[in-house]
């Protein structure tokens, strides 16, 4: 899993605790990426120890809790160097926003246009907080490189809205079909013999 690598590739610099990682973590992929729960890493810490990936030892401290130090072991740092050796490839593309274009062009052309329109307004916004953000980190050239990635990603949801703006009538039209049946799939199948 991804977030787990990402949490080897941290221990690889060195033995480090869950609210350094945390820190790390999001100070290495900027903010668009927002914030790691806690308590999820602590969760992932757990199992990549189960998996002997990592290590913990617990480290007395006098005025705290005692700290949970945890450190990649050689099979760790196998299990990254293979996950980095594994080309990255999308099983399938799901997208809230799918939902949301098949939903709205079964609910008819107003309801599609409505959604369509706030999706526009919502990633044009996106666009100018990411333009901010790509101004904030441009002597980060990580940071910078995945603000660019959210960018290009909010961009071709924009197109992708604009396309379906574009087709509006024949969306709608389809999805009302296939509601009332009329499909041809379904028309085939209810003529009969």
């Amino acid at each position: 899993m991804p977030i787990h690598h990402a949490v080897l590739s941290l221990l690889a610099d060195g033995a480090s605790y869950g609210y350094e990682l945390k820190s790390r973590f999001e100070d290495s992929v900027g903010p668009q990426w927002g914030q790691l729960n806690i308590g999820h890493l602590y969760q992932v810490l757990d199992r990549l120890e189960r998996d002997r990936l990592v290590t913990k030892r617990v480290v007395a401290q006098e005025d705290r809790p005692d700290r949970v130090v945890y450190r990649l072991t050689k099979s760790g740092r196998e299990e990254l160097d293979r996950w980095l050796e594994t080309p990255f490839v999308r099983a399938a593309y799901r997208d809230d926003l799918f939902l949301k274009l098949l939903a709205a062009s079964r609910l008819g052309q107003r309801r599609l246009e409505a959604l369509v329109r706030l999706q526009r307004e919502a990633y044009l916004r996106e666009l100018k907080a990411l333009g901010q953000l790509r101004r904030q980190h441009r002597e980060e050239p990580l940071v910078s490189l995945l603000i660019e990635a959210a960018v290009l990603h909010t961009k071709a949801d924009l197109r992708l809205v604009e396309l379906a703006e574009g087709s509006a009538a024949s969306l709608a039209q389809s999805g009302e079909r296939e509601e009332d049946g009329t499909s041809e799939g379904t028309a085939a199948a209810n003529s009969g013999p």
